[in-house]
């Protein structure tokens, strides 16, 4: 599992927090940056998973 890997599903886990306080306090704007970050670790994690993918594709 690479670092960015990791960042990326560091991002999802705090988009998920800020979704969950802005629905929690009624913020919107709040509620939408947490699903776009969610959304963006979640990309950052697959495109981190497919890297790998095809480096071990490539060395066998």
């Amino acid at each position: 599992m690479s670092t960015k890997h990791v960042k990326g599903h560091m991002k999802e886990a705090e988009g998920k927090v800020k979704e969950v306080a802005g629905k929690l306090v009624g913020n919107e704007s709040l509620e939408a940056k947490g699903k776009a970050e969610k959304t963006a670790g979640k990309h950052q994690a697959a495109r981190a998973d497919l890297k790998e993918d095809i480096k071990k594709l490539a060395d066998a």
